[in-house]
């Protein structure tokens, strides 16, 4: 039976900075590598919330070799002179006391990344040692702990996390370590996370601190910050520092390329809110004061469907919005459906109604809010909760936007016309895409289809392991039919030369009978609403004739799954068959049957027929050279192209998305004068035999 005794005995009290040691989860998320790396965000944000107010431009992040990290700046430099409530140095204050700092109301910072005042002191109560230098007045003070414990380490054999430490007894001591140069202020902060906390395989992440540094250099213009990695075999070194702010940052975070120019929208707004704030006695009263909010928002759309949002308060990034998120998406919504309305006569809208997957679909946004002391819905900084944000944001992106998409500047109204006929269109796309996941489900023989009726269906209800053959022409088909396995392959014939998707809108693709077929044939929809577990085949194969045109056939069709069906490709789902070029036949002497040879280009025929000559071997003339698929009997074509035991495929991946997406536009998009010059320098290095390798 459960004891039911519990009594005040049982509770138990954390004092100082136990609470953090005993529930880390609260105050940096997890104990794994994102909670170590949490930890210098706290430590690079205090540097940055210095940059910020105007003191310092420069911050240096080195990862030293014994896993430990240094964060250093040439701010203003922590407090060295003694807080009068506690009797203790602004250092000690800082790194020990929960809730302390300088952002409380105090009049130090107009903005910062959080009101909390933990950051420094969870690192510290987290480390297993931590070492802060401070440059003020002249002087360099230096002051270490352990574990959150103010003490002296005996660095006698050099500095180590594991070296003995004695603690202060009665009184701590801020040490002053050197001389400063005149005028020279700033802090240095040296810390080991603590191996009693943090789980054995978390360490930091290069990548997502070169990621981070570059936001911050991109929302902070003019401030630089230089990472030294001397943490692994190789040292290396990275250095940001942008002068135009969040619209480049925009344009380096879009993917695709641009519809519009990067719009920047700016703005303010006053509220007011209740607060608690330190009287001149030290206690907290309850006080209403006024805010003033700023808004800076870069967006910009492009040609694809892929929406990019990122969204800050004071620089601090919150990847899960809040407030001023919410108020964006609101108020854009809001705004494109009343143009869209106000331009149904053009656009012909129809019924059916803008949503905000329609509006935000190939949108690179940069949301950032400015504000004193902004409410975070916990110590991890990722949501905003400050109420009045919201209709602050609206406000401003809706006043702004409206005017933009209004304005009578030739550019504005091209810009503006373009956009919203690709919103038109996404919707229209989405409806459309609703209307073909209908037909996902396999049919039967004896149910009626809504597939198109020169779909050569196979019979296995099983995705796994079927086979989509798309096949250029009729005659191609004739032959494929005979020569498949109908139980998992099927055909679909298309007419030629598709359309090249690349350069024609939404609308138009889904006007295009094959392209549509296609989409409706696969049956996992198009764009956004692609989902590739609802597709119908496993494998999707595109077989056209091995000559130019089949080639070009082969890269319209790769667009259209590049740009509509692009997770279908990143699976290695999509393949292009290979067709043989020739059909060498070998006498032998005697009864022996004479041998068949396929060769699959000029070159391979050439080696062959040299190497016959030496083996003394005779073959038949003239050499067949199959002009198209049609030419092969079935036999020729299943042996060849489409038995599975005897075929050669090449299979379609995407390594790097964003190249891809650029060596698309390069080569298939509407700018002509770059792909000419692609054309002229490629032209002497060109080999035939890699023109679908």
């Amino acid at each position: 039976m459960p004891n039911t005794d519990y009594s005040a005995r049982h509770l138990s009290v954390l004092e100082g900075l136990e609470a953090v040691r005993k529930r880390p989860g609260m105050y940096i998320g997890s104990t794994d590598s994102r909670g170590l790396m949490h930890c210098l965000w706290e430590i690079i944000d205090n540097s940055v919330d210095e940059a910020l107010a105007g003191f310092g431009n420069q911050i240096d992040i080195v990862l030293h070799a014994d896993s430990s990290v240094e964060v250093r700046d040439k701010a203003r430099g922590i407090p060295v002179d003694i807080e009068p409530k506690t009797g203790l140095s602004g250092v000690e204050v800082v790194f020990t006391k929960l809730h302390a700092g300088g952002k409380f109301g105090s009049g130090s910072y107009a903005s910062s990344g959080g009101l909390h005042g933990v950051g420094a002191s969870v690192v510290n109560a987290l480390s297993q040692r931590l070492d802060v230098e401070v440059d003020r007045d002249g002087k360099t003070y230096a002051m270490s702990f352990r574990r959150g414990e103010p003490g002296v380490f005996d660095d006698a054999k050099g500095i180590a996390p594991d070296n003995p430490f004695k603690p202060f007894d009665d009184q701590s001591e801020l040490r002053v370590i050197g001389k400063a140069a005149k005028g020279v202020t700033g802090t240095r902060v040296r810390y080991w996370s603590d191996p009693q906390i943090f789980i054995k395989d978390a360490n930091f992440s290069a990548s997502d601190l070169a990621d981070r540094a570059r936001q911050t250099a991109f929302l902070v213009p003019g401030l630089g910050i230089h990472i030294d990695d001397q943490s692994g075999p190789e040292r290396s070194e990275q250095s940001y520092k942008f002068d135009g702010g969040i619209t480049e940052f925009a344009d380096y975070l879009a993917p695709d390329a641009p519809l519009t120019t990067t719009w920047r929208i700016t703005g303010n707004g006053d509220f007011t809110e209740t607060i608690p704030v330190l009287d001149e006695q030290g206690n907290m009263v309850s006080r209403e004061v006024s805010r003033n909010c700023e808004v800076d928002i870069a967006l910009r759309w492009g040609s694809g469907y892929e929406s990019t949002l990122k969204s800050f308060v004071n620089i601090i990034a919150t990847p899960k919005g809040g407030s001023h998120v919410a108020g964006f998406e609101t108020a854009l919504l809001k705004t494109i459906r009343q143009q869209v309305e106000a331009n149904s006569r053009k656009l012909k809208p129809g019924n059916d109604k803008v949503e905000k997957e329609d509006a935000m679909a190939g949108l690179t946004a940069v949301v950032t809010v400015r504000l004193p002391e902004p409410q975070f819905e916990g110590q991890t900084k990722e949501v905003l909760g400050t109420p009045a944000v919201r209709n602050i944001v609206a406000n401003v992106l809706s006043k702004n936007l409206t005017e933009r998409l209004e304005s009578n500047k030739t550019a504005d109204k091209q810009q503006a016309a373009a956009l919203l006929e690709k919103v038109v269109s996404e919707m229209k796309a989405r409806v459309s895409a609703r209307a073909h996941k209908e037909t996902q489900r396999r049919k039967n023989a004896l149910e009626s289809s809504s597939l198109p009726t020169k779909l050569v269906d196979c019979r296995t209800q099983e995705t796994a392991g079927s086979e989509l053959f798309i096949v250029e022409g009729d005659s191609a088909l004739g032959t494929a039919k005979l020569a498949r396995n109908s139980e998992f392959q099927a055909l679909l014939p298309i007419r030629g030369k598709i359309l090249n998707v690349q350069k024609a809108s939404v609308s138009d693709m889904l006007s295009n009978t094959e392209c549509a077929s296609i989409i409706q044939v696969i049956g996992a929809g198009s764009g956004r609403s692609f989902d590739i577990d609802a597709a119908r085949y496993g494998k999707v194969i595109l077989m056209s004739d091995a000559d130019v045109d089949g080639a070009h056939i082969r890269t319209l069709l790769l667009t259209l799954f590049f740009k509509y069906m692009r997770p279908l490709v990143e699976a290695g789902c999509v393949y292009a068959a290979v067709p043989p070029l020739h059909r060498v036949e070998i006498i032998n002497a005697g009864s022996k049957a004479n041998e068949v040879v396929y060769t699959y280009s000029q070159t391979e025929l050439e080696q062959l027929l040299v190497r016959l000559e030496k083996q003394g071997k005779r073959y038949k003339e003239p050499i067949q050279r199959y002009k198209g698929l049609g030419e092969m009997d079935a036999d020729q074509l299943a042996e060849t192209t489409m038995d599975k035991s005897k075929r050669l495929l090449r299979r379609v991946k995407v390594e790097d998305a964003a190249m891809a997406e650029q060596v698309f536009e390069l080569l298939m998009g509407n700018e002509v004068a770059p792909r000419r010059d692609f054309i002229v320098d490629s032209a002497d290095s060109f080999e035939r035999e890699r023109i679908d390798a």
